[in-house]
């Protein structure tokens, strides 16, 4: 077994790696371009929701307001008639990346640790290059990847999305295994 403490450098190198990547992927390729759409009329829809100063937070429209409600004809017909919505209200203002890079970053090294863990309960040190980029890769790829299914399953987030965004964990999970690989004590 290994100890955590002698995988500080592949936690911190492939969370540097991933974190560049990443950006590299969502900022010089057009990859993530369409993810979302422009609405029409945009003004139109901004102006209708700030009169009224809803709050930040995750809501859907329609929502009953009990298991009783929806069961109604009325609520029913409200989902028949649409639109339905799922929507996150930020609140306004100038969009600052620096506190989501942050949290991006911690996010990685969350998922570094993880990786490192599963990886040195299940082999050796001296273990070779492939088992390593297997356990931890594989270990990545499910933390950057799986549970965005659940948008796309619950939430009717567009599958393309979600499917490149897989494919982005698939790499992020690739480096994350090699590095492990690579510095594996």
């Amino acid at each position: 077994m290994v100890g955590l403490h002698s995988l500080w450098l592949p936690i911190l190198l492939s969370s540097v790696v991933v974190f560049l990547i990443s950006w590299l992927i969502h900022m010089a390729t057009p990859w993530h371009k369409n993810d979302y759409r422009k609405v029409p009329d945009e003004d139109k829809l901004r102006e209708a929701w700030r009169t009224l100063n809803i709050p930040p937070g995750n809501y859907m429209v329609p929502t009953p307001s009990n298991r009783k409600e929806a069961t109604s004809v009325e609520f029913r017909e409200k989902l028949k008639q649409g639109p339905i919505l799922m929507l996150t209200v930020a609140p306004g203002g100038p969009v600052s990346m620096g506190k989501h890079l942050v949290q991006w970053f911690v996010y990685l090294i969350v998922v570094g640790i993880f990786a490192a863990y599963i990886t040195s309960r299940a082999l050796p040190a001296g273990t070779g290059f492939r088992p390593v980029l297997r356990f931890a890769g594989a270990t990545a790829f499910i933390a950057y990847s799986i549970a965005l299914w659940q948008a796309s399953i619950w939430e009717r987030r567009s599958w393309t999305t979600t499917i490149k965004e897989t494919v982005d964990g698939l790499i992020y999970g690739l480096l994350t295994g090699a590095i492990f690989g690579w510095l594996w004590p």
